[in-house]
């Protein structure tokens, strides 16, 4: 349990956007979490969730691996009814089945507020995550059953609409060839397209990565070290070794490709993968992954290739 009072800490940093009705389900846009938020609360500019105008109450909601409402129900069953702790867990009903949440006091700042943390299943995949901060001095309008009303509200959605998370890309995609699965991996930064999805696993069948990278070095001489670097940190690789790496043009702008063969995924898959990085006039690129099995590569490379040259600037 001490894990999920301290991701209270570090998830009020996430980013999203737009104005809330509070007498709906709301879901932040690109995740499959969703609330009706308390009377008064908008949706935050700074954070996926809501927030109060003056920002005392904060709302964070967020998708955590799908283990995690599991391993959350073992430790609360297995705690015994006298059990002597800090930070007590308490059961209660949602919109999306029996949840499991925290409350207690805090600071934040130099400023009391009391916070409330909330997991609820969702599927294999993911387990749904909420994270509520009311300041001392929003209390009286935001009180702890207001804040318990608003938590049993919490629902999820098994799929996020493909074109609501394309809309929050910095990148307009065009061309999906034919990729059954779209996740979002980070709202507005990065998503995945793949053949495989959660439960099946990803590395055993072409996918691919879209997302940006910054610090991207100006001068043309240093971007060959600089693609070589940015694939050498692609996770889940091993054994991996660069077997290409030439600069290119994409959709009329300069470009590196880097091509690796390596070995990926519980079952040890032989890969072969190609990173794009496409140049803008500023220190950031367009980057774009593809991943396949060996075997797949012929039949995968020009599904890559129409991904990549469907993605526009907006």
């Amino acid at each position: 349990m001490k894990q999920i009072v301290r991701l209270l800490a570090i998830a009020l940093a996430v980013a999203a956007a737009s104005p809330a009705v509070a007498a709906d389900t709301i879901f932040p846009r690109g995740i499959r979490v969703g609330v009706t938020p308390m009377p008064g609360l908008t949706e935050s500019q700074a954070f996926l969730g809501f927030e109060s105008p003056g920002h005392g109450v904060k709302v964070l909601l967020a998708e955590l691996p799908g283990p995690a409402y599991g391993e959350v129900e073992t430790a609360f069953k297995a705690l015994p009814d006298n059990a002597t702790v800090k930070v007590k867990p308490q059961s209660l009903e949602t919109a999306a089945g029996t949840a499991y949440y925290t409350a207690e006091d805090g600071v934040a700042g130099t400023d009391k507020v009391r916070r409330y943390s909330l997991i609820v299943p969702g599927s294999k995949a993911f387990s749904g995550y909420v994270a509520v901060q009311v300041a001392e001095s929003e209390a009286s309008t935001y009180s702890e059953d207001a804040v318990k009303k608003m938590l049993s509200s919490v629902t999820v959605r098994q799929e996020v609409p493909v074109s609501e998370q394309i809309a929050q890309m910095p990148f307009n995609v065009r061309e999906l060839a034919d990729f059954k699965t779209v996740r979002t991996l980070a709202p507005g930064a990065a998503m995945l397209l793949a053949d495989g999805n959660e439960d099946t696993g990803i590395e055993a069948a072409p996918f691919m990565v879209l997302g940006l990278i910054g610090s991207v070095p100006e001068q043309t001489d240093d971007r060959a070290r600089f693609a070589e670097q940015a694939a050498a940190t692609i996770p889940g690789l091993r054994e991996a070794r660069i077997t290409n790496s030439e600069p290119i043009r994409i959709d009329g702008q300069p470009g590196f490709e880097t091509r690796i063969e390596a070995i990926s995924g519980k079952d040890n898959t032989p890969v072969t993968v190609v990173q794009w990085l496409r140049f803008g006039s500023s220190n950031v690129a367009l980057r774009v992954i593809g991943s396949t099995p060996r075997d797949k590569w012929s039949e995968a490379f020009p599904r890559f290739r129409k991904v990549r040259d469907g993605l526009k600037p907006r």
